[in-house]
């Protein structure tokens, strides 16, 4: 008998308590885990988003009113306060947060720096000092993943009992131990994990538009010697780990003998739909989405946006010749722009340049913006068939 599931089986991304790279810094005192962690953020920012978690660590009754600064709303009654501190934004909010409520606030970080004596992470970073040592013996049951162990100031040796308590998982080779007092080699360490980390490509066709304006199938016309959308998944699928043709489900039956084909989940949103379906099959990738609508793209334009990719930002695009605005079409979805769409739809929005446009994203000027020309009336369509005859 097989086992009912009550809830559809979705493909989960691979966070931790707070985002994708997280690693909890415990063993020491809070200040050291402070200072370390501003150091790892001073040399990591330039390239990457880093986010640091920490506690408070004034009690209650240093503040003045039930815990809160009278002069917040909060401690009026508020449960949630905004305040633009001009240089900074800063958000208080009543209420106890989790893994579900931290995972979107968190969502744009590339590497998010844990105070582990106050929280847990998926990884951790274990600092030997002898002065917290009882401490860290009460959190043994934290150490799951560690990377690294760090010796604090006249320590020259790993304690019998971390050894024991890691047994295999032990860190081993180059990766440990260094000196805390070592950051540009530790954030070293944090960058090459980041780096293999980047998230793989895969190559999303969208072929699953109506063609209303055009009168028949876009993906089925002829400018290159075969079918748009197989030209256009030759032409992708040199740079992507895999790729899918995206189509409506009443089109899968037609095109499953011939590529590998994505139907829509997301219905009646058009490329957005498409792109979240993409996202809900392989969260953890990165997709690079063309349009079959685009008969000039080429080879050298996509080999300029994948070599000029910013895994960091949550998309790579480029500007539109015709607005100005990002081409959602042309473009590198990062994971970290799926929750972002969602909020969009959330918020009644269907449109993936209304999010590229209110986002942190990676705007490349085309090296040829006639690539970027879109073909949708037959009046477009015979004007670029005499361009191509013409060269």
């Amino acid at each position: 008998m097989s086992n009912h599931k009550k809830h559809a089986d979705i493909a989960r991304p691979a966070l931790g308590d707070f985002g994708r790279n997280e690693w909890a810094i415990l063993g020491t005192h809070c200040g050291n885990i402070k200072k370390l962690a501003f150091q790892l953020c001073q040399v990591l920012s330039p390239q990457w988003k880093v986010a640091y978690v920490d506690a408070d660590h004034k009690g209650a009754d240093d503040e003045k009113s039930n815990g809160r600064d009278a002069q917040t709303a909060l401690a009026h009654g508020a449960f949630f306060e905004y305040t633009d501190k001009i240089t900074h934004h800063r958000f208080d909010l009543e209420g106890e947060l989790g893994k579900f409520q931290y995972r979107p606030l968190f969502s744009q970080a590339d590497l998010v720096l844990v105070n582990g004596n106050h929280f847990t992470a998926q990884r951790q970073i274990v600092v030997v000092d002898p002065k917290k040592e009882d401490s860290l013996r009460r959190k043994l049951d934290r150490l799951t993943h560690v990377d690294l162990i760090l010796f604090a100031e006249g320590v020259t040796e790993i304690p019998q009992y971390l050894i024991d308590h890691l047994g295999e998982n032990r860190p081993a080779g180059d990766h440990s131990p260094y000196a805390m007092l070592q950051p540009k080699l530790i954030a070293a360490f944090l960058e090459n994990q980041l780096t293999a980390s980047v998230p793989p490509i895969s190559g999303l066709v969208l072929a699953g538009g109506k063609s209303m304006r055009m009168g028949t199938d876009k993906g089925l016309l002829n400018y290159h010697g075969l079918p748009q959308r197989e030209y256009l998944m030759d032409l992708v699928e040199v740079f992507c780990e895999n790729t899918w043709l995206s189509c409506r489900p009443e089109q899968a039956g037609e095109l499953v003998y011939e590529f590998e084909v994505l139907p829509d989940t997301f219905l009646g949103l058009g490329p957005m739909g498409a792109i979240l379906s993409a996202f809900r099959s392989q969260p953890d990738h990165a997709w690079l989405v063309v349009a079959c609508d685009l008969p000039l793209l080429d080879h050298d334009t996509l080999e300029f946006l994948i070599k000029n990719r910013n895994p960091s930002a949550m998309a790579t695009t480029f500007r539109s010749p015709v607005n100005d605005f990002p081409e959602p079409l042309v473009t590198i979805w990062e994971p970290k722009s799926y929750p972002v769409l969602l909020q969009f739809l959330a918020q009644g929005y269907s449109c993936p340049r209304k999010a590229l446009i209110n986002s942190p994203v990676h705007v490349l000027e085309a090296p040829n913006p006639v690539a970027l020309k879109n073909v949708n009336t037959r009046e477009e369509y015979e004007e670029v068939m005499a361009a191509l005859e013409g060269r």
